[in-house]
């Protein structure tokens, strides 16, 4: 159960739409589109969703939120690693998703950049009351958290999860 829905009884194309518009991704990689300037990679998914009424003032607002306004305009390929990876929080965040999966969201940063998106998460987690469930093999670098599962050879060894989020 998501936000109210079971999602083990959709169908292809409902999960498909329910991804899109309940859940963000981060990865290990930005998975940017070159080609693409950092305002028009944050718009993909609303541009996919159908809905980009008030999507570029929104995506705008997310930039500004994570100190990227100057980048706006600056193709993907030409921002650097730490910049890629808050336009990807950025993307994850545009259709206001239930839930943003982060997998290894620091694994591909220098440890300032690394620092800086781990502050950042925990700023969004607060401001947005943002819901983030954060993939790492590296625990202790995000501190105090609100909750922690720990799961080894896929099975849960530490906490547990709750049957509806």
């Amino acid at each position: 159960m998501i936000d109210g829905i079971d999602t083990s009884t959709l169908d292809d194309n409902h999960l498909s739409s329910f991804r899109n518009s309940k859940l963000g991704f981060i990865f290990q990689f930005s998975n940017l589109l070159p080609d693409l300037t950092v305002l028009e990679n944050v718009l993909l998914p609303r541009k996919i969703q159908g809905t980009m009424e008030g999507a570029e003032e929104e995506a705008k607002r997310l930039l500004k939120t994570v100190g990227l306004e100057a980048q706006i305009n600056k193709f993907a390929n030409k921002i650097s690693g730490g910049q890629a990876q808050r336009v990807a929080i950025t993307r994850a965040l545009i259709n206001k998703p239930a839930i943003v999966l982060a997998d290894e969201p620091t694994g591909n940063l220098d440890s300032v950049s690394a620092e800086t998106t781990v502050q950042l998460l925990k700023s969004l987690n607060r401001k947005l009351n943002q819901t983030f469930i954060i993939v790492t093999h590296d625990r202790p670098q995000f501190g105090e958290v609100d909750k922690i599962v720990t799961i080894k050879d896929g099975k849960i060894v530490e906490g547990e999860l709750e049957a509806s989020v």
